[in-house]
């Protein structure tokens, strides 16, 4: 068999076999899929044979590109030694220097800011590490002789995975709404989304209503309420909706005032993608219990943590017979090959000053998105860092949004696909989430590329080609 037959059959096994993600099956196999045979840097290889940029960093995971030396090392060391150990009444050598490597990162990022994280519960993806979240929050008071706060508060447009758990404190309703009956109950504040405000306020003369809407549900239950769930800053998954400066540190004040614990879903915005290495360092603010995962691992192996502080965790100290156990737990908690991953990952944002290359790269981010505003059919663009959205509309003057049959976002990542760049949008907002440590040349012409795919899908959606 040719190579080209076999990438034939691959695809043709890819169409007759796989049940891919957030994905409608029966568009899917009507199209030959990409193939992604292997990648370098911030680039792709399909079997088609053609390099793509990776735009998306393989869903938001990849940090230093595919193929890091460093990484590879790490994890073939660690292969050498042994893959998989419980944590389950045993320790492990990687599990333990990355959770102190964590916490002295923290204690570094946040230092001289109170409460303290000190404690690292391991788990393998991003839903799971807000699942143990939940359930920390939810059991912390019950020992804490306030069995009455068990539930909680999101925030609309959140997205925290799609377990049970992390569904119910979620609100994007096309991924939602179908388990509804599923979920256990929850609160919902207003999102802070100021393009599309829910109250129907303008941000200059608002006064961040969202914010006071957030304390009316709070002053009327905060007797019920366990715990505020949070992306800080970017809601991802929600459509790229980037918050006004101050919205979060008025959260954090709210947690103290009424006793409630305050849980940052850092999933998709921690380990540098909004300038910092963590959301949170821009309002110099710390939660009690922070939820990471993606990009520890430079997107190698699925690896998840839940921080903790002391004032968390010393409530789940007892006698055995009292039964405060954390009774929760998984296969591959703290996992040996991924744990060496993110060990690697973590030195490289040192060893490459990660963060301090970020400046410029923000800037041409900014640059082109000015550009790009000034679109026909683009009604906002925003970013933090590199996570940037570029929402797309049929009328700019009414923010009248496309009809979600009509895909626009998908029929522009498919144009940019001629192009030799992978993105994926959220309905009509295109995101990009770019590896950081892609260059300034590979940045322009990505930003590139996408302006001139909403040029050509949106000239020929409104003369109806």
């Amino acid at each position: 068999m040719s190579y080209f037959d076999h990438m034939q059959h691959l695809a043709d096994a890819d169409k007759q076999y796989i049940w891919h993600p957030f994905t409608q099956m029966q568009d899917w196999i009507k199209k030959d899929p990409i193939v992604i045979t292997e990648g370098l840097d911030c680039f792709l290889k399909a079997s088609d044979g053609r390099w793509y940029l990776d735009g998306v960093s393989s869903l938001w995971v990849n940090i230093h590109g595919h193929r890091r030396k460093e990484v590879d090392d790490a994890v073939k060391a660690q292969l050498d030694k042994i893959a998989h150990t419980t944590l389950l009444g045993l320790g492990n050598q990687p599990s333990i220097e990355l959770a102190e490597k964590l916490i002295q990162l923290t204690d570094e990022r946040f230092a001289g800011l109170s409460p303290r994280l000190s404690k690292v519960f391991y788990s393998d993806n991003g839903s799971t590490a807000v699942e143990v979240a939940l359930k920390m929050a939810f059991q912390y008071w019950i020992h804490k002789g306030l069995p009455g706060k068990q539930h909680f508060i999101g925030i609309r447009n959140g997205y925290h995975g799609d377990t049970v758990g992390a569904m119910s404190v979620g609100s994007v309703d096309r991924f939602h709404a179908t388990f509804g009956p599923l979920f256990f109950p929850s609160f919902k504040a207003p999102s802070p989304y100021c393009y599309r405000c829910e109250l129907t306020r303008e941000p200059s003369e608002c006064g961040m209503a969202c914010l006071s809407a957030l304390e009316g549900l709070l002053k009327e239950h905060s007797g019920d309420i366990a715990a505020i769930i949070l992306e800080p800053l970017v809601q991802a998954a929600g459509g790229m909706i980037v918050w006004p400066e101050g919205y979060l540190n008025g959260v954090r004040e709210l947690c103290r005032i009424y006793n409630v614990l305050l849980i940052a879903d850092e999933v998709a915005t921690g380990f540098g993608r909004t300038g910092k290495m963590f959301a949170c360092e821009h309002e110099q603010i710390v939660p009690d219990i922070i939820c990471l995962s993606k990009g520890i691992t430079n997107g190698y192996m699925p690896l998840a943590v839940t921080l903790a502080t002391d004032e968390v965790y010393n409530a789940f100290l007892g006698e055995f017979r009292e039964l405060k156990t954390f009774f929760h737990g998984h296969s591959y908690t703290g996992n040996p090959l991924a744990c060496a991953a993110a060990i690697a990952s973590l030195d490289i944002f040192f060893s490459d000053k990660t963060l301090e290359t970020m400046h410029g790269k923000i800037a041409v981010v900014q640059d082109a998105l000015q550009d790009i505003a000034s679109l026909e059919h683009v009604g906002d663009v925003r970013n933090k860092g590199l996570m940037i959205g570029i929402e797309l509309v049929r009328d700019k003057t009414t923010k009248e949004p496309y009809p979600w049959d009509e895909m626009i976002g998908w029929q522009v990542a498919y144009e940019a696909r001629t192009e030799s760049v992978i993105i994926r949008p959220l309905g009509n907002v295109i995101v990009v989430m770019p590896p950081l440590a892609i260059d300034m040349d590979n940045l322009r012409h990505l930003m590139y590329v996408i302006k001139k795919s909403i040029i050509a899908v949106t000239i020929k959606e409104k003369e109806g080609v």
